[in-house]
């Protein structure tokens, strides 16, 4: 289970580098992509929700507990998630901060690279980034400046 993960995250990495360099990322922010999923608080936890005996729909509880709270540590540890960006105040309406260009870009070759790792296509690629953006756009709080340049980005796709 553990060596599954570890293979499938190796490869996830490799893969954010390449789309991230044919789109203009930082090399640095490229080899440090991810790093915190090595931390025993997201790999383990990562390991049995991707690499577990259960089916995708059996998982049992624990498991997918775990595996939330994995995936909220690495959304605030990774500034390259949108998630990390958006500010829940106490009294305010939740704001959306405009992310740093460096890290937009970095968060669409993780998006990229996602697509070629584990997309369904022999050669590994996926031209469905953009389409998958669509789908899911309503649901990113994003600051608008941060949306206009997704979304330049994902047009030369």
């Amino acid at each position: 289970m553990y060596i599954k993960y570890l293979k499938n995250l190796l490869r996830h990495k490799w893969f954010v580098f390449l789309e991230g360099l044919k789109i203009g990322a930082n090399p640095w922010l490229l080899l440090i992509h991810d790093l915190s999923k090595f931390l025993p608080d997201e790999f383990i936890p990562y390991a049995y929700f991707f690499g577990g005996r259960w089916k995708y729909d059996e998982r049992p509880k624990w498991v997918i507990d775990a595996f939330d709270k994995a995936w909220l540590f690495h959304q605030r540890r990774n500034k390259h998630h949108w998630q990390f960006w958006v500010l829940i105040q106490d009294d305010d309406p939740t704001m959306c901060i405009e992310m740093p260009v460096k890290y937009v870009y970095e968060m669409v070759a993780d998006w990229k690279g996602a697509g070629r790792a584990y997309g369904k296509t022999k050669r590994g690629d996926n031209p469905n980034t953009t389409q998958w953006y669509i789908e899911h756009r309503q649901k990113m709080k994003l600051h608008p400046n941060t949306r206009e340049l997704i979304e330049r980005l994902l047009e030369g796709a």
